[in-house]
């Protein structure tokens, strides 16, 4: 186990650059992102705060305007991702993408607050860091929230985190593509081919993106003009649990944001009408045509790390959580593998990822703690026999993607020391 912990240790100074760290060590992901470095930030906080807490602060120091924080920061300039600041042409202090990841960050600092002794230079920098926190939030509900239902849109799959879900193949399928559209991919010189996103789901992604610069990333626009636009259940799960986490947080700094209450009581109301008894699972909705959208994944579970209130529903949500895993040696497939979606290798359609685990471990500590134990075992027993990697075979743990990957060292290191 300690040689684990200092592998993990190793990896993220590894990765780390001035201020920040790359999600893996390879050309593949060479900037910061947004819900990667929430995650790397926990695992600094178990043997250097002050790295954890500047990781935050520097993602932070993106943060445009009116709120959003960017799901990439370029801070080098590397044009060796495909799209790079180039292309995206935003970003005030920092280039950056033009568009959101998940809120997972008020839910990591309480994590990181909640088990420290904060210096006072460390607790006005963790204030600040909420306030930042609180003015991303709003821009939420403001911008992705206009109709004021409680539950906030995505407008691109790449805002989900889960970038090539199966979960967008039916709100993907109405966009559009020029047929001069012209790009050159970069991840397929680093990555193998069958476990990257198609050509048709790349060539939509860049159609979008093409689509918010030429109205200049305004937010009302967006929401708008937009040929993606979902209410996925996993992001407002997140999202959920996060505003939940940043009132928590306001208590204990003493600031006021009661302003979220309403807010929260609606997203939870909001959330637990998505579960669809006939399928015997949550849906997400597709807002372009008002069409519920119907896949098994295992995002429909942050579910659990949102806490919701309704104990039976809960329980059910635990019921088929077991089913969703046919094969019980490794947890969990992205995709329930009897799905027709299911693909064992692609990005995002088959393969196991460590956060997503880590999240349902949280939101069962309280609610299952001998199911949650047993998740905890299964996580680190894949990472001790198949080392740090961005996601792994879900029949056989063969490992995929890019290697020496940060939050997965990252959420190794909470599992292993968070007693």
């Amino acid at each position: 186990m300690q040689n684990k912990v200092e592998e993990a240790k190793k990896i993220l100074l590894g990765n780390r650059k001035d201020g920040y760290t790359l999600p893996t060590n390879n050309k593949l992901y060479p900037a910061q992102w947004n819900w990667d470095s929430a995650f790397i930030a926990l695992g600094y906080s178990y043997f250097n705060l002050d790295f954890s807490i500047t990781e935050i602060e520097t993602l932070l120091n993106g943060q445009w305007d009116d709120g959003m924080i960017p799901h990439i920061l370029f801070h080098e300039k590397d044009t060796s991702y495909f799209p790079n600041h180039t292309t995206w042409q935003c970003g005030k202090n920092i280039p950056s993408s033009g568009i959101t990841q998940p809120p997972v960050l008020a839910s990591i600092l309480r994590k990181i607050v909640e088990k420290n002794q904060l210096s006072n230079e460390q607790h006005s920098r963790i204030v600040n860091i909420i306030t930042k926190i609180k003015n991303y939030h709003d821009w939420f509900i403001k911008f992705r929230d206009p109709n004021k239902t409680g539950l906030v849109s995505i407008l691109h799959p790449w805002e989900s985190g889960y970038d090539n879900s199966p979960i967008w193949d039916q709100p993907m399928s109405n966009i559009k593509v020029d047929k001069n559209l012209n790009y050159k991919r970069r991840d397929l010189e680093v990555s193998n081919s069958d476990e990257r996103p198609l050509k048709t789901d790349y060539d939509r992604y860049v159609t979008l993106r093409d689509q918010f610069r030429d109205v200049h990333y305004d937010p009302h626009k967006l929401y708008e003009i937009s040929d993606f636009n979902v209410v996925d259940v996993g992001f407002n799960a997140l999202f959920l649990r996060a505003n939940k986490d940043l009132l928590t947080l306001a208590k204990i700094f003493d600031l006021n944001f009661d302003d979220l209450n309403n807010f929260v009581s609606k997203t939870e109301n909001e959330i637990l009408k998505l579960y669809d008894d006939n399928v015997n699972d949550f849906v997400s909705i597709d807002i372009k045509t008002n069409l519920n959208i119907v896949v098994p994944s295992i995002t429909n579970y942050f579910t659990l790390f949102a806490n919701l209130q309704d104990d039976e529903l809960n329980k059910k949500i635990v019921k088929n959580l077991k089913n969703h895993n046919i094969n019980d040696d490794y947890y969990f497939s992205t995709i329930k593998p009897n799905h027709h979606s299911f693909e064992e290798k692609r990005y995002w359609r088959g393969p196991i990822w460590i956060n997503c685990n880590w999240l349902i471990y949280q939101g069962l500590i309280k609610k299952e703690p001998e199911y949650a134990n047993e998740i905890k075992k299964k996580t680190l027993e894949l990472i001790e026999e198949k080392g740090f990697h961005e996601y792994y075979s879900y029949k056989d743990g063969s490992v995929m993607g890019a290697n020496n990957f940060s939050w997965s060292a990252a959420l190794y290191l909470d599992l292993i020391l968070e007693n």
